[in-house]
């Protein structure tokens, strides 16, 4: 792994860029064309498994901010494999969050934050990005979380 800034915040912040997971169907993980890489989405997961549950149902807004942080994770790993350097991150670009809510939870911009609070902290202004977060009827094996990322690269 490279010894860039961007690898000493993450080593300073305790985290470590899992590899790229297995597409659960048929797509890839990550597309790149010209200086935008585009990753799909990926769901939450804790322990290594579908992070299941349903905001407004059996988890709290807290509890979403923390598998979007863990999404942003998996993101950032497979962004690494993509490119091999996140020092070559130019700017996150955009975000789409969909968060599996009861038709009553209205809190997604706040779950989608644990996500994008952790691009800002790792990457700095070029973290900043544009955004989408609703909430959607379900996720893909109950998972509570699911984000796609597009980045741009120097």
């Amino acid at each position: 792994m490279s010894t860039t800034p961007i690898y000493d915040k993450l080593k300073t912040m305790g985290i470590t860029l899992p590899p790229v997971a297995v597409p659960a169907a048929a797509y890839l993980p990550f597309v790149q064309t010209g200086k935008l890489v585009f990753l799909s989405g990926h769901i939450a997961k804790k322990d290594g498994k579908p992070w299941v549950g349903q905001l407004g149902k059996n988890m709290t807004t807290d509890e979403g901010k923390a598998a979007a942080r863990a999404v942003a994770i998996d993101l950032m790993g497979t962004l690494h494999a993509a490119v091999g350097d996140l020092g070559k991150v130019k700017r996150i670009v955009k975000l789409v969050s969909l968060v599996n809510s009861t038709a009553d939870f209205t809190e997604h911009h706040l779950v989608t934050n644990g996500a994008s609070d952790l691009f800002g902290d790792v990457f700095g202004a070029r973290g900043a990005h544009a955004r989408a977060a609703f909430g959607v009827a379900q996720i893909p094996m109950g998972a509570c979380v699911e984000i796609e990322m597009i980045a741009e690269l120097e």
